[in-house]
């Protein structure tokens, strides 16, 4: 889940996605258990009238304006402690509805998620768990309903057993953190990237550099321990469609697991550094070909390889900051394409290397031949975008919809208006896919349940 306490956790036994309906039954009458600023009970979440839809949404939001915390539906409670189990529907019509009603009345819309946990003697009854991350887009207006007022932004926060609204003093405050913290994560995005392209071997080769650093940051521990299994699991990982291991070796650095494969003084060469806090940043040489026109000589790559390189790294990365140091919410994400590393504005010296050539974007026929796509050439290529990170993490559709829309603006460079082999709205163009990668591709998809377009 998004969503984690180590305060609940040890208070339920488990963690909220392993436990049980008797753990969670076993709360009542407990003291430990009361009411407190990250845990509220609540006997049903009906959302159907516009107060109930709104109380709803204040609540969800109340925690996401604070420090997060859990709404369990379908527990009464007497001052404050858990009184009774109340079992509520957990039918899959009435989750979507509660999904929908905060959706509509959250603005920004605030990121949580909901784990039913079903009583075995009646089926489609249970205990709804609704888990509420601190959200790095704070303040959450929710739209109170009134006698006198159709709909009005209001800023809910919760406070110690109770919700108190925001006064405007507050809100304005809550808005300068946010820009703050944003400013922050600019300066923290430029220093990962900085610091791995200065520390690349020299190269005349075309790259792609992307970099994630998420809004809520981890903390991973960097020991003996943690090292070993690091390194197994980054020796074993693969870019996507692909068998082969990326990674062959892995070592400690300041506050951060730099891993790396390929030859350095060679054609085929990655690195990447994963820091502590979540972020990360992976630089990968562009497996392309050389040719020459007009009398100038020039290295290119098709898209679909520029774009299968740049979903491996945005998986590798999100799931680094999700899932090794538990970082959550959203990620600032930024990739470039460069003719090589010294051209890209915070990047290393002009290399002692012949010959330094350009770079473009083009296509290969089934003959051998290249197929001219680009109107342009281009040292230095950019996207950015915000991004989920269990959207990056888990490798669906998400993941192809962010993809799509960092490597229509990487494209765009060259003179090509999209990036073919994706889709926006986070679908697989089959037909757009080399000879190379089409299997690949096709069944990652089909292992992730992409929709796959054959035209």
């Amino acid at each position: 889940m998004i969503y984690r306490s180590r305060r609940l956790e040890a208070l339920l036994g488990s963690s909220f996605d392993t436990v049980t309906y008797a753990e969670l039954a076993a709360l009542v009458g407990m003291a430990e258990a009361a009411e407190a600023e990250d845990l509220d009970y609540k006997r049903e979440a009906l959302a159907a009238t516009d107060e109930q839809k709104a109380e709803l949404a204040k609540d969800v939001a109340a925690f996401a304006n604070h420090a997060g915390g859990v709404l369990v539906i379908g527990m009464a409670e007497a001052k404050g402690l858990p009184s009774k189990v109340m079992d509520s529907n957990l039918s899959d019509g009435h989750l979507r509805h509660l999904h929908q009603v905060v959706a509509r009345h959250t603005a920004p819309v605030v990121r949580f998620e909901m784990r039913p946990v079903p009583n075995p003697a009646s089926p489609g009854k249970g205990i709804l768990l609704i888990a509420v991350p601190r959200s790095p887009q704070a303040p959450h207006a929710v739209t109170a309903f009134a006698k006198t007022v159709t709909e009005a932004l209001m800023y809910p926060r919760r406070g110690a057993t109770k919700t108190d609204w925001l006064t405007e003093t507050e809100v304005a405050t809550a808005y300068q953190r946010r820009f703050t913290a944003a400013a922050d994560r600019t300066q923290r995005l430029a220093t990962v990237e900085s610091e791995l392209l200065t520390s690349l071997p020299q190269s005349n080769r075309p790259h792609l550099v992307v970099s994630v650093v998420p809004e809520v940051p981890g903390d991973m521990v960097i020991n003996r321990e943690a090292f070993q299994q690091v390194q197994a699991e980054l020796l074993s990982t693969s870019l996507i469609g692909e068998d082969q291991r990326t990674f062959e070796g892995v070592r400690i650095g300041s506050r951060r697991f730099i891993a790396y494969g390929g030859d350095p003084t060679g054609y085929f060469y990655n690195q990447a550094e994963l820091h502590r806090d979540g972020s990360g940043s992976w630089a990968l040489r562009v497996v392309g070909h050389t040719s020459t026109a007009n009398l100038q000589e020039f290295n290119w790559a098709e898209p679909d390889t520029v774009v299968w390189l740049l979903m491996s790294a945005l998986h590798v990365l999100g799931a680094h900051a999700r899932d090794r140091t538990g970082a959550t919410g959203t990620a600032l994400v930024k990739v470039a394409l460069v003719d090589a590393p010294h051209n890209h504005p915070r990047g290393p010296g002009r290399p002692s290397l012949h010959p330094l050539l350009s770079f473009r974007l083009d296509l290969l026929k089934a003959t051998g031949q290249r197929t001219p796509l680009s109107t342009q050439t281009c040292a230095y290529a950019d996207g950015e975008a915000v991004a989920f990170l269990d959207d990056l993490a888990d490798a669906g559709t998400g993941l192809v919809q962010a993809a799509s829309l960092l490597s229509d603006e990487l494209v765009q460079a060259f003179g090509i208006a999209e990036a073919a082999p994706l889709t926006r709205d986070g679908k697989l163009r089959q037909h757009e896919w080399s000879a190379q990668l089409r299997p690949g591709q096709t069944q990652w998809a089909q292992a992730h349940d992409i929709e796959i377009l054959t035209r």
